[in-house]
């Protein structure tokens, strides 16, 4: 999905506008002083106005009559909506990462993903195969962080698309955001493990049919990105026989 910043000025402005409520510079329930926004972005009314109907579309704001255009509580905002987790990832940044977010993508793809193998094994085909094989190819190349979580968001894009099932390749567009944060993170640290054999087993289970065999893989590539954010998180956390990260009194995080 193409940002919002690379949209002209409505974009831009409909990025700015999210950051300083994404940052609280606008919080909750404040309301927003039109004019001086208006100002300090140098835009007109009408293109302030367009720009917070995608705000409001999202549910992050909401205008009523006396009151104006306000920011509305974080309950009501549309968190599963592309825009909303990139622009969240967006304001995270190095020890300000939001790690509690990325563990909730965590859980939402310990979910989805196991799942969805299950259903790219049973009904993929040939050109899906083919489309996995390259991304594959491509995460085992060392040609940088970025290249690496392209490659990773690939193989992943695939395999929901290997399920023919459209409400399922649109989970992408909730994973992905998130997804390129904890891989740019992980690819990014020293002494990452080697994420060819995980996703290697995935392939080769689906490329069997193999339904059973493709869940165990992919749960044990999600338990591999575990451990990884977990070393992120806590870097001089010892290890435990079974290779989590463990924290002090042997609890892991």
């Amino acid at each position: 999905m193409t940002p919002y910043a690379r949209r002209g000025v409505h974009g831009q402005t409909v990025e700015a506008l999210a950051h300083r409520v994404l940052s609280g510079q606008i919080p909750e329930g404040a309301t927003l002083d039109m004019a001086a926004l208006q100002s300090e972005l140098d835009v007109s009314l009408t293109a302030l106005r367009e720009s917070l109907k995608v705000l409001a579309a999202k549910g992050m704001v909401d205008a009523r009559q006396k009151r104006g255009t306000f920011v509305r509580p974080r309950s009501d905002w549309n968190l599963l909506d592309a825009d909303v987790l990139r622009w969240q990832f967006a304001e995270s940044s190095g020890s300000g990462v939001d790690l509690a977010m990325l563990r909730n993508l965590g859980e939402v793809r310990g979910i989805v993903e196991p799942a969805a193998v299950r259903l790219a094994a049973e009904r993929r085909t040939d050109t899906d195969l083919e489309a996995l094989e390259a991304a594959l190819t491509a995460i085992g190349e060392e040609a940088g962080a970025s290249h690496a979580v392209q490659a990773d968001l690939a193989f992943h894009r695939a395999l929901l698309a290997a399920t023919h099932n459209e409400l399922l390749e649109r989970m992408e567009m909730v994973i992905e955001s998130g997804l390129a944060l904890r891989d740019q993170l992980v690819h990014s640290a020293p002494h990452s493990e080697d994420p060819v054999p995980s996703h290697r087993a995935v392939l080769d289970a689906v490329r069997d049919r193999d339904a059973d065999a493709a869940e165990r893989a992919m749960r044990a590539l999600l338990d591999q990105a575990t451990r990884d954010l977990d070393k992120i998180s806590s870097p001089h956390a010892p290890e435990s026989a079974d290779g989590s990260t463990e924290q002090k009194g042997g609890q892991a995080p």
